[in-house]
C-alpha cells in the first residue's frame, strides 16, 4: 500500500510529458528525495524488524520458562477435571492457555486458562500437530485474523501439552509502529521535496546567473562576461573557461571584421590605383583613333603617356602580386647575409641617383670606432629590396637636401636596440623576446616626421600620408607593406620611431645568426 502511495506521489510530483526532458533541478530534487526516502525506509524497516524480533523473543521466553506441573496432567484426564480454583478467570498468569493431549494422542476437553472467543487452531491428535517439542511456533486463531504462539511440551505417561499465548500485543504494537513509520515517511518525503527544491534552487543560482548572462550575450551584448569565476567551485571553473572561450571568440570576430574591412579597403584602393592609368590609356587611345590626321608630335606625346601609364599599372600589378606571394608565407632562402654590405651598396646607389642628397653610413653604436660585420641568415635579394625601399622612401618623403643616415649594428632586443614595443614605436609584426641577439639596420632622416595617427597606419596597404592619389606624390602605398611582410617572413620585424619635427627612423630587426 505504501509503495503504491509513494509511486503515485512521485508520479504527480515529478511527472512530465513523454518527450519533454527533465530539468537539472527536477533531477536533483528527485535524486535527493529518493536517497532520503531510501535511508528513512531502511531505518524504519530495521527498527521494525528489531522491535518485532524483541517482542517475539520476549513472548517465546515466557513460553519456554512456563512449567506445567505433573498434577495438571492427572487432573486433565480425571472425570472431575480441574479444581475450580484452576478454572476460574485469572487462575493462570497473563493470557496463558494450556491444552492437553492424552496418552492416546487425542486432544482432551479439559484446558487451563481464561476462556476466550478465539483460541489457537490445534489439531485433534498429536500426529497432525506438526509441532516440535520445545520449539515455539506461530499458529492462526480459530476466529478473526489473530495468531497464537504455541510450544509443545512432553508430559508423564506419554501425555503432551501445548502452552499458548495470544499474539495480540505483538500484532497491535507492530501495526501501530507501521502506521507511525508510514506517517513519518510521508512527512519526510514532503519535507525533503520542499527543502530540496529550496536548497537546489539556492545551489544553482550561479548557473541561473550564467544562463541569464548567456541570453544577454546571445541577444547581441558581446561585451558581457559570466559573473561567477571562483576557481574553488565547479561553476566558477566553468565560468572561467567560458569567459576565456568568449574572449577568444570575440577576438576572432574582431579579427574577422578587421580582415574583411581591410580586404574591402584593399580592393577599393587597388581599383582606384588601377583606374587612373587605365582611364589615361583609354583616353589617349580613343584620341588617337578619332584624330587620324593628328600631328606627329601629338601622336608621340600620346604614345608616351600611354606607355608611362602602362608601366605604372604594370608596377602596381607587380607589387600586388608580390604581396599575394608574401601573404602565402613563401619559403625564403637561408643564405648568410651581411647587412653592412647591403647597406653600403644601397647607399652607393642612392648617392649616384641623387648627388645633392647627403646620405651617410655609420655604426649603430655611437661609441664604435669602426663599422662591424653584421651577419644574419635570409634571402639576400629580398633583404636588399627592403633596404632600397626604405632609402627610397626617406628620399621621397623628405624635403630636398634633408640628410639621411644609415646605421648598422648588433645587440640584444630591447627598448634601445629595437625589436620590442615601446611608447611611440609602431610595427606591423609582433615583438621579439627580450634579450634576443639581433642584427639591426636603421634608416633615419631629419625630415618633419609623422603625426601619431599617421604613424599607426603607415604599414597599411595603400595608405599614404599624402592623400593625393598620384604616384609622383608618394607612390601607391605598398612599399612599406611589402618591406614589413619580408621582415616578418625572416622572423624579424620592421618598426618605426617618429614624432612631429623629429624625423623618422625605420628599423629592420632580424635574429642574429
Amino acid at each position: 500500500m505504501f509503495a503504491q502511495l509513494f509511486a503515485r506521489f512521485f508520479g504527480r510530483l515529478f511527472g512530465r510529458r513523454r518527450n519533454r526532458p527533465a530539468g537539472l533541478r527536477r533531477r536533483l530534487v528527485l535524486g535527493i528525495t529518493v536517497v532520503a526516502t531510501t535511508a528513512v525506509l531502511a531505518a524504519e524497516v530495521v527498527g521494525f524488524v528489531v522491535l518485532r524480533s524483541w517482542l517475539m523473543d520476549s513472548l517465546d521466553d515466557q513460553l519456554t520458562h512456563f512449567q506445567t506441573h505433573r498434577k495438571a496432567y492427572t487432573d486433565a484426564v480425571s472425570e472431575k477435571g480441574f479444581p475450580s480454583r484452576f478454572t476460574t478467570p485469572g487462575a493462570l498468569p497473563s493470557d496463558f492457555r494450556i491444552f492437553f493431549y492424552g496418552s492416546d494422542g487425542h486432544l482432551l476437553t479439559a484446558s487451563l486458562g481464561d476462556p476466550q472467543p478465539s483460541e489457537p487452531e490445534l489439531a485433534f491428535s498429536t500426529a497432525d500437530l506438526g509441532l516440535t517439542a520445545g520449539r515455539p511456533t506461530t499458529v492462526p486463531a480459530t476466529l478473526g485474523d489473530g495468531h497464537w504462539r504455541v510450544v509443545l511440551r512432553d508430559g508423564p505417561d506419554g501425555m503432551k501439552s501445548v502452552v499458548a499465548l495470544p499474539m495480540d500485543t505483538v500484532d497491535g504494537t507492530t501495526s501501530k509502529i507501521l502506521l507511525a513509520d508510514g506517517v513519518l515517511l510521508a512527512l519526510t518525503i514532503a519535507c525533503v521535496v520542499l527543502l530540496g527544491r529550496w536548497v537546489v534552487r539556492l545551489g544553482l543560482l550561479p548557473l541561473t546567473r550564467m544562463e541569464r548572462t548567456a541570453e544577454d550575450i546571445t541577444d547581441g551584448n558581446l561585451d558581457l562576461r559570466l559573473p561567477d569565476t571562483d576557481g574553488r567551485t565547479e561553476t566558477g571553473r566553468l565560468g572561467r573557461v567560458l569567459n576565456t572561450m568568449l574572449e577568444q571568440l570575440q577576438g576572432a570576430l574582431r579579427e574577422r571584421e578587421t580582415s574583411e574591412a581591410r580586404l574591402r579597403r584593399f580592393v577599393a584602393d587597388a581599383g582606384h590605383e588601377l583606374r587612373t592609368p587605365l582611364t589615361t590609356i583609354q583616353g589617349f587611345a580613343e584620341l588617337a583613333l578619332r584624330h587620324e590626321q593628328q600631328s606627329t608630335e601629338g601622336r608621340r606625346e600620346a604614345n608616351r603617356l600611354i606607355a608611362q601609364n602602362a608601366e605604372r599599372m604594370s608596377l602596381l600589378v607587380d607589387d600586388l602580386q608580390l604581396l599575394a606571394q608574401l601573404d602565402q608565407e613563401p619559403s625564403y632562402r637561408r643564405d648568410p647575409v651581411d647587412l653592412l654590405s647591403l647597406a653600403a651598396d644601397a647607399v652607393s646607389a642612392a648617392a649616384l641617383g641623387a648627388p645633392d642628397r647627403p646620405i651617410t653610413l655609420g655604426s649603430l653604436s655611437p661609441e664604435a670606432a669602426e663599422l662591424e660585420l653584421v651577419e644574419t641568415a635570409g634571402d639576400p635579394h629580398r633583404l636588399r629590396q627592403v633596404v632600397e625601399n626604405l632609402i627610397s622612401n626617406a628620399r621621397t618623403h623628405t624635403p630636398p637636401g634633408t640628410p639621411v643616415h644609415v646605421r648598422v649594428g648588433t645587440g640584444l632586443a630591447g627598448p634601445a636596440t629595437g625589436g620590442v614595443d615601446t611608447p611611440g614605436r609602431t610595427s606591423a609584426s609582433p615583438p621579439l623576446p627580450y634579450g634576443t641577439p639581433v642584427a639591426v639596420l636603421e634608416i633615419a632622416d631629419e625630415g618633419p616626421g609623422l603625426a601619431p595617427e599617421d604613424a599607426q597606419r603607415v604599414f597599411e596597404r595603400f595608405y599614404r600620408v599624402d592623400p593625393a592619389r598620384s604616384r609622383s606624390q608618394g607612390g601607391s602605398g605598398l612599399g612599406l607593406a611589402i618591406a614589413a611582410a619580408i621582415a616578418q617572413g625572416h622572423a624579424g620585424r620592421l618598426e618605426l620611431d617618429t614624432a612631429p619635427g623629429k624625423g623618422c627612423t625605420f628599423r629592420l630587426v632580424l635574429p642574429q645568426t
